[in-house]
């Protein structure tokens, strides 16, 4: 394995791995917050929009480059 493979690899696993510490972070804000159920949907809305764009924009590159 070269250093480009492993990199690749890291990078997707340890990304993934930030975005679901970042979904736990805005759940206990919800939850600490008492911000009930409208409010824990806008929370991960608004929040999550972030990352729901960084992986449309991967997927993009990824179809452009094919």
């Amino acid at each position: 394995m070269n250093e480009a493979v492993f990199s690749q690899i890291a990078m997707l696993v340890l990304l993934t791995g930030l975005i679901a510490w970042m979904g736990f972070i805005v759940w206990d804000l919800a939850k600490k917050s008492n911000a009930g159920k409208f409010g824990t949907m806008a929370l991960f809305t608004v929040l999550g929009a972030g990352v729901v764009g960084f992986i449309i924009k991967t997927v993009l590159v990824e179809i452009i480059q094919i």
